[in-house]
């Protein structure tokens, strides 16, 4: 049985010229909490996976026949993709699976020392999740959720941008709304502080707002699309294009790149949501590792990614810098680009 926890954050001081690492759409130790590290170094029957809080539904339902198949144990630790991508630069922890919610956070921060590869493997999208007990519940709706957000009555939160991709990306959409699109904004810049100034850092992940929406403590949450597949307590509204930072096409992610949040001491520039996966080169168990990969990608585990609200990036994307380092069985699977869209790979 695989187990969750959120390890302590312990930071060291960050490497030279990661302030600005994620600055572009088109370009681009020591161990933590004892029993995590001990947890997390169980041998080759053992396959040691990080990941981002918004992928352990579908992590969680591929685990049983993935163990069944493969006779290996699933160990994973679910938290923020920034948190889990430190967990190995900065904590010096062992993974044989990083997979988290931001590519980039592969391609510029784990390549070339902690990893010679990466593939991207599905999308998501910007929403807002809400219950029926929700303040204003039944005006909400994909046309006025920027009125209904800013008022003063109404409980919102977003996670930890410097944790949670999905809390960078929250305060982007946030922005986006006010900036001019084919001459036109949803807000002006006012609405737009306002909803900044009302929304609050409840939590270090998106899926820990999910306990607070269902309590009663917040009325709203920033979520990734994909919570409305797998909590049916939850009303999840798509937000429009032009924040929900899901659209693949140069014409949006110009757009999405007219944003960027500071968090953490680094810079991040809104660009599509699309999620990365690789076996890292410390792994203890690299061969367990690429089997994950290659059941989540290119087998019978790709259903467990539809079911649970993503997009999948079908075949999973390998950029072909690094093609020559990934292994034949993921290869075997993938497509090789140099670019997905208008991102950079």
């Amino acid at each position: 049985m695989s187990e969750q926890r959120s390890c302590g954050d312990v930071r060291s001081d960050r490497p030279a010229g990661r302030r600005s690492f994620l600055a572009a759409v088109s370009g681009a130790a020591t161990a933590g909490v004892a029993g995590c590290v001990g947890a997390a170094s169980a041998g080759r029957n053992t396959v040691t996976v990080f990941h981002a809080g918004s992928l352990s539904p579908p992590f969680a339902a591929a685990e049983p026949s993935f163990q069944s198949e493969t006779g290996l144990t699933v160990h994973r630790e679910a938290k923020g993709s920034v948190g889990s991508t430190q967990k190995i630069t900065e904590e010096g922890r062992h993974a044989d699976v990083l997979g988290v919610s931001d590519f980039r956070l592969v391609r510029d921060m784990i390549l070339p020392a902690f990893a010679d590869w990466y593939g991207v493997f599905a999308t998501n999208a910007m929403a807002v999740a809400y219950t029926d007990d929700s303040a204003y519940a039944d005006e909400f709706d994909a046309g006025n959720w920027w009125e209904i957000l800013s008022r003063d009555d109404v409980r919102v939160g977003h996670s930890d941008p410097a944790v949670d991709p999905c809390g960078y990306r929250s305060v982007m959409a946030m922005r986006l709304g006010a900036v001019d699109f084919d001459g036109e904004s949803l807000y002006g810049e006012r609405t737009a502080r306002r909803l900044e100034d009302n929304a609050v850092v409840a939590a270090s992940t998106e899926t820990d707002l999910i306990g607070q929406l269902e309590t009663g403590s917040l009325d709203y949450a920033w979520e990734y699309r994909s919570a409305g597949a797998t909590h049916e307590s939850l009303n999840v509204t798509t937000l429009q294009p032009r924040v929900n930072l899901a659209e693949l096409s140069d014409r949006y992610a110009d757009h999405y790149a007219s944003v960027s949040v500071d968090a953490g001491g680094d810079t991040y520039t809104g660009a599509p949501i699309a999620y990365g996966i690789t076996v890292p080169s410390v792994a203890e168990n690299p061969a367990g590792g690429r089997k994950w990969v290659d059941y989540l990608t290119d087998g019978a585990g790709e259903r467990f990614l539809r079911e649970s609200g993503f997009e999948q990036v079908s075949p999973m994307v390998v950029p072909e810098r690094t093609a020559d380092a990934a292994p034949p069985q993921v290869l075997d699977g993938a497509a090789t680009r140099t670019h997905l869209g208008p991102l950079s790979l």
